[in-house]
């Protein structure tokens, strides 16, 4: 009697390999999913900047400093300080900040002994006249 040899697994197909349609699908599927959701944004180097020099300028605007309000407590009292301008109230502020140019912007600088409620008066007058540029440093 002769026994024939049987072979068993998986037959057309060496052992050791995968099939490659469903390989090929997932990368595919991958492909898709990362363009569609990949945003479409313009590179860092487009935009421009302030600090680089060599940027163009939009108008005479540009070269303006900003303004640097000081506000300081003074004898019980605080004091708002716009270049020569010592100013006890800010409905004063506000009268002289109307005056300036609002596309430079304006820095607070608040000493360490003022109030919270007089530091957060002053960015909303700077807001309440027009600044949209308005920039808290607290004094060293």
């Amino acid at each position: 009697m002769k026994l024939a040899r049987r072979h068993h697994g998986l037959t057309g197909m060496a052992r050791g390999t995968l099939p490659m349609t469903p390989m090929i699908d997932v990368v595919f599927l991958l492909l898709i999913f990362f363009l569609i959701t990949v945003s479409a944004s313009s590179p860092e180097s487009d935009i421009a900047s302030t600090l680089n020099p060599q940027s163009e300028r939009q108008g005479a605007a540009a070269d303006f400093q900003p303004q640097i309000i000081s506000v300081v407590r003074q004898d019980d009292m605080v004091l708002y300080l716009l270049g020569s301008h010592k100013l006890s109230s800010r409905s004063e502020l506000a009268r002289l900040l109307r005056e300036l140019p609002k596309a430079s912007g304006v820095v607070v600088k608040v000493s360490n002994n003022v109030p919270v409620e007089a530091a957060a008066g002053v960015l909303q007058t700077c807001k309440d006249v027009g600044f949209t540029k308005v920039s808290y440093v607290p004094a060293s």
